[in-house]
Parts: structure tokens; C-alpha cells; sequence
């Protein structure tokens, strides 16, 4: 029987799933600590969408884990189901070119597309009006999930599971010995543990800070809406409008969820893990904008309102990658994050990666790419001296 402990710092969905996934490969006593409730900073905010049409080998490599993964999580946690309806990329021409050039690599990594132009989009969803213009890029293996659903659904299995889940207990520093990370201290008293897995989502910076740890992350508000529900039901896929600058899907009840980007908004610099995300605000015009940009696209929301708001902080690494891995300076010490606006459709696989690091040594699927250890110190402080509006960020959605 396994003796060892696994601290997870962070009751999001990349420390629910790290925790479920240590627990399936039995990996001894794991307790999972969050700040607050569980799933009550961005995993409850966020779309839900996943495409595996990512704009590397790596992510997309992962990503195809991810599905399969969800798939899977679909058929094993009660009360919660994968939309599967898939998902639309929408590229103008200009985009499309680069996106284009990714295709040989989805081909060869058998990740399965259709390219569809307008007319072929508005023939499969009579919903859609897609401009004449616009290129679709559809992949039949992704769609969407609830948070709403999900996140409950998965804290109860990793309860069943043995996981205990200490909520309101918020990390003030980490217990050291010999240059080894052996435990975090808490308000409650000091958790000792052989593996400590960061999971925090814009904290990071501040709950790092006595490590002496630091990544070169930016947050940025995102906000996304809930229509009241439709008067007559609708059949679209999950979409990534690029060309619009967000994203629309169906929503729970036949409803639509959408969100936009601000992309003149400075970055949110969170000072403080006292920080909470319902302290966060967005212009009221975007309410009006999405109906503007969208209503073209999907003309039904016409004839629909907004019901709820929910902004959140999307976060993302200098060079748009996930930060995921062991910190070769502190054995001991894993970390997930920086999962740019995909951090739902990434935790499947993300837990995964984290738990085979933790107990294997090593992941089934090589993310080098996604190493802590990647950057260059004068780099990361150069970049985190600037202040970046959300336009001059790496565009990856979902």
C-alpha cells in the first residue's frame, strides 16, 4: 500500500482532475486545499468549450487525450454528460492562412477535420448564417461542457475516491528540507506531503512568492453571457468565432451562451490571494455589442435577452503555451496552469499529465513544451515589466 501524501493546491478543474487522476493510479493519502468552495474561481465561469484543433504538435496531442478523456468522464460521473455536438472554427480569409498550414499536422497526428465553406455551414445548421466570406473548420470530436454540471459531478467521485477536500483553507507558505518542498503551511496548521501540485489559477503569482518562483503569466477579464431560454429549440455546434472575437454555444434549458474578448483592456494584475473574482466588472455595452457582432451569425439570439453575466480572468504565458510539469529547482513541486482560455477543456488530460509525473516520473505524452522550466529569467522579467492590453496577447481560444 502506498504511504506517501499528495498536496493539491487548487479546487478548480485542474485540481479536481489532478487529484481524481492520483487517486485512479492509487497513489496513496491526497488532499486537495483550496482558498475557498471548490470550483468557485474560473472553472464556474468559464465556456466549456473544447476543440482538439490546436496550433501545436503538443496541444494537439493533448487535446485528443482530452476528448477521450471527457468521453469517458461522460459515462463514469453521475449527473454529468460531454456535449458532443462538435465544434466550428470560424477563420475570415486572412486568418485561415495560417491556420491553414496547420492541417498536415492535424492529418498526420489523426486528429479528424472538415473544412466547410458558408454555404455547406448554413445546409448543416439551418441556424447558422455564416458570412460568404468566412471558412469553417469544423472538428466533429469537440463540443462542451456545463461547469455547473461537471464540477460537482467530479468532486463527489473524488470524495468517493477517499480525496479529502479541505475547503476555506488558504495557502500562506510551503514547509521546505534539504531544497525539497515537504508540505504547505496553512491559517490551520502545516500539511506535509511528498508530492505538492500548484493548480491555482491567477494566484499563482502570489501564492509562488515565498519559493521564489516566478512565470511570465498575464490575466485578462473575460466575461460571458446566458440568454433566457429560447422559445424553440436550436441545433448549432460549439463555434469559435475568431473573426468576432468570441465564442457562442448552446446553453443548458435552450438557452445560448456567448462570450466576447475586450481587446483594448489592459491586463488584470491580481495583488493579493484575497483576490475574488466576483470583484471584477465589464462594460455594460458588450451586452448590446454581442448582439451586434452575433445576431448576423446566429440569428435567433434576436429574440432572446440576457439572463445572467458571469467575468472571470483568463490567463496566459508569454508564449501562449500551458505551464505544466516538475520544477527542476524544487523537488517535490509540480505545477499546472496558464492554460490560456482552455483550462475546461484541457483538465482531463491536464490531471492526467500531472499525476504521471507525480507517480511515473515521467507523462505518456511528451509537453517539454509546456515545461516550467522553459524560461529564460531576463525574459520573464522583461515581460512581466510591460503592461499588456488583451489585443497585444496571443489570440488562443478554447
Amino acid at each position: 500500500m502506498n504511504s506517501s501524501t499528495a498536496v493539491v493546491i487548487g479546487g478548480g478543474v485542474i485540481g479536481l482532475s489532478t487529484a481524481y487522476h492520483l487517486a485512479r493510479k492509487q497513489f496513496g493519502k491526497i488532499i486537495l486545499i483550496d482558498k475557498g468552495p471548490v470550483g468557485d474561481g474560473a472553472s464556474s465561469r468559464a465556456a466549456g468549450i473544447i476543440t482538439g484543433l490546436l496550433w501545436s504538435e503538443t496541444g494537439v496531442l493533448t487535446r485528443k487525450k482530452s476528448l477521450e478523456l471527457y468521453r469517458e468522464l461522460s459515462q463514469e460521473l453521475e449527473g454529468y454528460t460531454f456535449q458532443d455536438v462538435g465544434c466550428l472554427n470560424l477563420f475570415d480569409p486572412p486568418s485561415w492562412k495560417d491556420r491553414e498550414k496547420l492541417l498536415p499536422l492535424y492529418e498526420r497526428l489523426a486528429v479528424p477535420f472538415e473544412i466547410l465553406d458558408a454555404a455547406e455551414m448554413r445546409r448543416r445548421w439551418p441556424a447558422l448564417n455564416p458570412r460568404d466570406e468566412f471558412i469553417g473548420l469544423l472538428d466533429p470530436l469537440g463540443g462542451y461542457s456545463e461547469p455547473h454540471e461537471y464540477i460537482p459531478a467530479l468532486t463527489q467521485k473524488i470524495r468517493t475516491l477517499g480525496i479529502e477536500i479541505r475547503e476555506d483553507q488558504k495557502v500562506t507558505g510551503f514547509l521546505m528540507r534539504n531544497g525539497r518542498v515537504m508540505g504547505v503551511k496553512t491559517a490551520a496548521g502545516d500539511i506535509e506531503g511528498d508530492a505538492i501540485i500548484s493548480t491555482v489559477h491567477a494566484w499563482t503569482p502570489q501564492v509562488l512568492e515565498p519559493l521564489d518562483l516566478c512565470f511570465p503569466m498575464k490575466s485578462f477579464v473575460h466575461q460571458r453571457y446566458v440568454t433566457k431560454p429560447l422559445t424553440t429549440a436550436v441545433n448549432i455546434p460549439a463555434i469559435n468565432a475568431n473573426p468576432l472575437g468570441g465564442y457562442i454555444r448552446l446553453a443548458a434549458g435552450n438557452r445560448l451562451l456567448a462570450g466576447i474578448e475586450t481587446e483594448a483592456r489592459e491586463e488584470h494584475r491580481v495583488t493579493s490571494t484575497d483576490f475574488h473574482m466576483s470583484m471584477l466588472s465589464a462594460p455594460a455595452e458588450l451586452k448590446e455589442k454581442i448582439i451586434r457582432e452575433f445576431v448576423p451569425l446566429v440569428p435567433v439570439l434576436a429574440n432572446t435577452s440576457w439572463e445572467t453575466e458571469k467575468i472571470g480572468l483568463i490567463t496566459f504565458s508569454m508564449d501562449g503555451e500551458p505551464i505544466l510539469g516538475p520544477v527542476a529547482k524544487l523537488p517535490g513541486f509540480y505545477i499546472g496552469t496558464a492554460f490560456h482560455s482552455g483550462g475546461f477543456a484541457y483538465n482531463p488530460v491536464a490531471g492526467l499529465l500531472l499525476a504521471e509525473f507525480v507517480v511515473d516520473g515521467q507523462p505518456h505524452i511528451d509537453v517539454s513544451p509546456f515545461s516550467p522550466d522553459r524560461f529564460d529569467s531576463q525574459n520573464v522579467d522583461a515581460y512581466l515589466a510591460t503592461t499588456v492590453r488583451q489585443a497585444e496577447a496571443l489570440h488562443r481560444r478554447h
